[in-house]
């Protein structure tokens, strides 16, 4: 059994049994979704949001469109991490950049590095150009914004939870206004979380359901095999984009290193909340929570960009996985 690194034992992970019929390396919460725009008020949909356990119970940041289609961020909580109190308004940081709270934001991802929690998610500059966003919080209760880490354009930040020598280290991909299908990931070196650089490839876009572009999913899970890596990869289809979940290894001491990189799927848009919505054949995981002790691991993907679906998976399965279909 590969041992966790880091991270926290979560006694009340969610959770729920592999079907005994199921061969699938990640399997669906039974009552999925466990969000939609029923949740929140006056919401067209609430999707690629993150979670993080936090004092016995469960934080998460939601992306939720409202009636007007702009997208914005929204704190909840819960106890077990299935069932969720959504606050109907968006919250608002304790300070500005640039004069600028923030014009719009999606698809966070939260880290806890050193007893402080991190977001990172896609914000506006002053002329709404897209790039990644950086925040802090100490209590989920006061936000603090952090200058940008990037130029636009950029999406899809994770920042690994501990520092790798004597760096703070930040997942990316780097895009193109005129081109949606320019895509890879990329990994960024800070000595305070202000100023980054050594920026480096990791993984290029790869084949079949990886060919149009990939990005970084939730927060890296540190074993002693290496970081897990969760990401995204998207294929064009006769109907457009379809959105799939695959699984990578990275090296513990150098992430730029790839160890293992599964050339199958690990989620596919198959359900019909993932297949139908907004936007259609999406999966898109932004939180995995870990269990040091037991190795559990709860998957949180947005479905559609209209829901929000909860899955299983084991550290040992992924590892796995990797490593036979690399």
């Amino acid at each position: 059994m590969a041992k966790v690194i880091g991270g926290h034992s979560v006694p009340n992970i969610p959770w729920q049994e592999k079907p005994t019929n199921c061969k699938d390396v990640v399997w669906r919460y039974s009552e999925n979704p466990i969000l939609s725009r029923n949740d929140i008020e006056d919401a067209n949909s609430v999707f690629n949001s993150s979670v993080i356990p936090f004092k016995g119970e469960f934080r998460g940041i939601f992306r939720c469109d409202k009636t007007d289609m702009l997208p914005l961020l929204h704190k909840g909580k819960s106890k077990d991490g299935i069932h969720w109190e959504i606050e109907d308004i968006p919250f608002k940081f304790e300070n500005s950049i640039d004069g600028v709270d923030y014009p719009y934001g999606y698809d966070p991802r939260i880290c806890e590095v050193e007893g402080r929690y991190y977001i990172i998610w896609c914000t506006g500059m002053k002329n709404w150009d897209a790039t990644i966003g950086l925040a802090y919080t100490d209590d989920f209760e006061h936000i603090y914004r952090m200058d940008y880490p990037f130029l636009p354009y950029n999406r899809n930040g994770s920042l690994f939870p501990r520092k790798i020598n004597g760096h703070y280290v930040l997942l990316s991909r780097p895009m193109s206004p005129a081109h949606s299908d320019f895509g890879n990931i990329y990994m960024s070196q800070s000595p305070d979380l202000t100023y980054w650089g050594k920026h480096r490839l990791v993984m290029e876009r790869g084949r079949g359901w990886e060919s149009v572009k990939i990005g970084s999913g939730p927060t890296p899970i540190e074993t002693d095999e290496g970081w897990i890596l969760i990401y995204h990869g998207v294929k064009k289809t006769c109907n457009g984009f379809a959105y799939y979940a695959g699984v990578a290894v990275l090296d513990r001491d150098n992430p730029e290193k790839v160890l293992y990189r599964s050339k199958k799927y690990i989620l596919a848009p198959r359900e019909i909340y993932e297949q139908v919505g907004d936007v259609a054949n999406v999966v898109f995981p932004c939180a995995a929570i870990c269990d040091k002790d037991t190795g559990r691991i709860a998957l949180y993907y947005g479905a559609a960009d209209t829901v929000v679906g909860l899955a299983f998976t084991t550290v040992d399965d992924l590892i796995k996985f990797a490593k036979e279909n690399s």
